[in-house]
C-alpha cells in the first residue's frame, strides 16, 4: 500500500533555515535603499529594488552563499545625483562598480576606507573636489583596483592613504585635475603595485627614481602631464613594464636606447610631444641647430632586443637617421604598429630592402617629416600593412604600380590571416587630430600620399584596392585622367584629388561609389559635364571648385540646354541619396574612419 509521505516540523524548519541563508540582511537591505533615495534620477532602480523582495535578488546585486552582499555592479544606469556613504555599511561588500553614470559630488571617504571592498570603479562620472585623506595610522585596507578615471577631482592626490593599501595592484587617476608630485611610495607601499594610470592631469615636477623599484610594475602611463626633466635611468630597472608613455610633458635630456633595451617584455612605448631644450649634446647637430630639437634617441641595435614590442610611438620629436632607425626597428618581428609623424626633418625616404623584415607591421605613418626621394618598394611588399599615410612630405617621382599589390588592400580573404592577437590599448594615429583608435583592427584601410610632389598620372590599376576606406592623392603634380578602375573601390568612404593637374572629364562610373561621403576634386584641369543622377549629385559647389572647364548644376557654368533634364523619378532618387549620403556621412565620421574627430580622453 503506498504511504503519501508528510513532511514533519523539523524538515519544515530545516527549509526555511535554508532558505534565509541565502537572504540579505536588513541592514544592508537598509544600506542599499538609502543608496537609491540619495540619488536625483535612480535610472529606474526604485521600480527593481522591491523592499518586500530579498535584495540579493535584486539587479545588479549578487550575494554569496551566506547572507552578504559582496558585488553592486550598477555600471551604465544613467545613475545622477550623489553617492550615499550608506554603501560603505555593506560590511561584505568586495566589489563596487558605479561607473559610466552621471554620479556627482566627491567620493564618500567611508568607500575609500572600507574594511572589505577589493574593486572599486566610479570612473566616467562626474565626481568632484579633493579626496579625503586617510591617515597613515589607519588599519591595512585590502584595495587591490581603484578606478576614479574621467572625473573632476582636483588637489593634491592623499598620498597617506596609500600607505595603508598594501594590497593595491592597480590604480587609475587619468583624465582628472590632480596637481602636485607624483607619489614616490607606491611600490614601497604596496609591493604587488602592476598598474599606474596618471595621464591627462596637471601632476609636476620630475619622475621619481624610486619607480624603478617597482618589480612587479606592468603599465606606467602619465602622459599630457607637467612633468619636467629627465626620464631617469633608475625607471628603466622595472624591467616587467610592458606599456610606458610619458608624451605630451615638459621633458627633455636624451634617451638611451639601452636603457629601453632593458626592458624585455615592452610591448607599448609612447613618447610623442615632449617639449623644447635648449642646448644638449647631439653628434649629428650644429650649435645653432640645437634649438630646433625636441628629443633625442639614439637607436642601436639593442632596440631589436625588444621581442614583445608590438606599438612604438615616437611622433613629434626631433629625431635622426631614419634609415637606421627602420633598419633597426624591422628587427622587432612583433612591431605592429609604427608612428613616426612629425619627428625625421629633411631625410631621405628610405629605400633598403632589409626593411622589408617588418613582418607583422600593420599600420606605419610617417606623415609631415619632410622626407625626400620617392616611394620605396619594401611599403607595398609588407604582407599585413592596410594603413599607410606618408602624407605632407617632399617625395617626388611618380606613384609606383607596385603600390598597387598591397596584398591588405586588394582582398578581404588576406585579413583572416592577421596575427590575432589585438590589444585593447588607444592608438593615437595624430597627437595634433587627437584621434584614438581602440586597437589596429579597428582602422579603416587607408593610403594617404597626399601633400608631396608626385608627377606621372595615377596608377590605371588603383581599381585593384578593393579594401581601401580612403584614398588621399590631394596637392601632388599628378597629371592625365582619372582612371576609370577607381569606380571599383566600391567601398570607398573618402576620396581626394584635389590640388593636382588632372585632365579630362570625371568618370560617370563614380557615381556607383555609394558610400563615398567625402569627395573632394577642386583645383584641377578637369573639363565638361559633371555626372548627375548619382552619388557626385550629393556633393556641394566647392568639390568641384577650381575647374574652370567643368559645368553643371551645382556650378556657375551650366552646361546649357544640351543638359539633361531628368525625369521627376530621377530627381526624387537623386534626393533620397542626398539623405542617406549626409546621414551614413555622419555616422560614420562620428564613429571610425576620418582622423579629425575630437578625441574623447580615455586612460591615456
Amino acid at each position: 500500500m503506498f504511504v503519501k509521505p508528510t513532511f514533519g516540523p523539523a524538515l519544515v524548519m530545516l527549509i526555511s533555515l535554508a532558505s534565509l541563508a541565502y537572504s540579505c540582511t536588513e541592514h544592508e537591505k537598509s544600506s542599499l535603499l538609502q543608496f537609491v533615495t540619495d540619488l536625483s534620477h535612480d535610472g529606474g532602480l526604485t521600480g527593481l529594488w522591491d523592499n518586500g523582495t530579498d535584495c540579493c535578488k535584486w539587479e545588479g546585486i549578487t550575494c554569496s552563499s551566506g547572507t552578504t552582499v559582496t558585488d553592486v555592479l550598477l555600471s551604465s544606469r544613467s545613475l545622477h545625483g550623489h553617492i550615499s556613504p550608506s554603501l560603505g555599511n555593506l560590511t561584505g561588500l568586495l566589489r563596487l562598480n558605479l561607473s559610466h553614470n552621471l554620479l556627482s559630488g566627491g567620493l564618500p571617504l567611508e568607500l575609500v576606507s572600507s574594511h572589505s571592498i577589493v574593486v572599486l570603479d566610479v570612473s566616467f562620472n562626474k565626481l568632484n573636489g579633493e579626496l579625503q585623506e586617510l591617515k597613515s595610522s589607519a588599519p591595512m585596507r585590502p584595495m587591490k583596483v581603484l578606478n576614479i578615471s574621467s572625473n573632476f577631482f582636483t588637489g593634491h592626490f592623499p598620498y597617506t592613504t596609500w600607505e595603508v593599501m598594501k594590497s593595491l595592484v592597480a590604480l587609475n587617476a587619468s583624465n582628472n585635475s590632480f596637481t602636485g608630485q607624483i607619489q614616490p611610495t607606491f611600490c614601497i607601499s604596496s609591493p604587488s603595485f602592476a598598474v599606474l594610470e596618471l595621464s591627462y592631469n596637471r601632476f609636476s615636477g620630475s619622475i621619481p627614481t624610486v619607480l624603478g623599484n617597482c618589480s612587479m610594475l606592468r603599465v606606467l602611463k602619465a602622459n599630457h602631464n607637467i612633468l619636467s626633466g629627465t626620464l631617469p635611468d633608475e625607471l628603466f630597472n622595472a624591467t616587467s613594464l610592458e606599456y610606458l608613455s610619458f608624451s605630451s610633458n615638459a621633458l627633455q635630456g636624451i634617451l638611451d636606447a639601452m636603457n629601453i633595451a632593458k626592458l624585455k617584455n615592452l610591448k607599448f612605448l609612447i613618447l610623442e610631444k615632449i617639449t623644447s631644450l635648449e642646448r644638449f649634446q647631439n653628434p649629428y647637430a650644429s650649435s645653432r641647430d640645437c634649438k630646433k630639437y625636441i628629443w633625442a634617441i639614439m637607436l642601436s641595435k639593442k632596440i631589436s632586443n625588444l621581442k614583445s614590442l608590438s606599438f612604438l610611438s615616437l611622433g613629434n620629436n626631433s629625431l635622426t637617421n631614419l634609415t637606421n632607425a627602420l633598419q633597426t626597428l624591422s628587427g622587432s618581428k612583433n612591431l605592429t604598429v609604427l608612428l613616426l609623424g612629425l619627428s625625421f626633418k629633411n631625410e631621405i625616404m628610405p629605400d633598403d630592402d632589409s626593411i622589408e623584415r617588418f613582418e607583422n607591421l600593420q599600420v606605419l605613418l610617417l606623415k609631415s617629416n619632410q622626407l625626400t626621394g620617392s616611394i620605396p618598394n619594401w611599403i607595398s611588399s609588407l604582407n599585413f600593412l592596410f594603413y599607410v599615410d606618408i602624407s605632407n612630405n617632399s617625395l617626388t617621382g611618380q606613384i609606383p604600380t607596385a603600390i598597387t599589390e598591397m596584398p591588405m588592400l586588394k582582398s578581404e580573404n588576406t585579413a583572416a590571416r592577421l596575427n590575432p592577437r589585438v590589444f585593447e590599448l588607444p592608438i593615437y594615429i595624430d597627437s595634433s587630430i587627437s584621434l584614438l583608435y581602440r586597437k589596429p583592427s579597428a582602422l579603416p584601410n587607408v593610403l594617404m600620399l597626399g601633400n608631396n610632389d608626385f608627377i606621372g598620372v595615377i596608377p590605371p590599376d588603383i581599381g585593384l584596392l578593393k579594401e581601401l576606406l580612403s584614398l588621399n592623392l590631394s596637392n601632388n603634380k599628378l597629371a592625365g585622367e582619372i582612371p576609370q578602375g577607381i569606380s571599383n573601390l566600391t567601398n570607398l568612404l573618402l576620396l581626394d584629388l584635389s590640388g593636382n593637374h588632372l585632365t579630362g572629364a570625371i568618370p560617370a562610373a563614380l557615381n556607383d561609389l555609394h558610400f563615398l561621403s567625402i569627395f573632394n576634386i577642386s583645383n584641377n584641369d578637369l573639363e565638361g559635364p559633371i555626372p548627375i543622377g548619382g552619388q557626385l549629385s550629393t556633393f556641394l559647389n566647392s568639390t568641384f571648385n577650381g575647374n574652370p572647364k567643368l559645368c553643371g548644376p551645382m556650378l556657375v557654368h551650366h552646361c546649357g540646354s544640351s543638359e539633361t533634364i531628368f525625369p521627376q523619378k530621377v530627381a526624387k532618387e537623386t534626393e533620397l541619396k542626398i539623405i542617406f549620403a549626409i546621414a551614413f556621412g555622419a555616422f560614420f565620421l562620428l564613429g571610425v574612419l576620418y582622423d579629425q574627430i575630437v578625441l574623447s580622453r580615455f586612460l591615456g
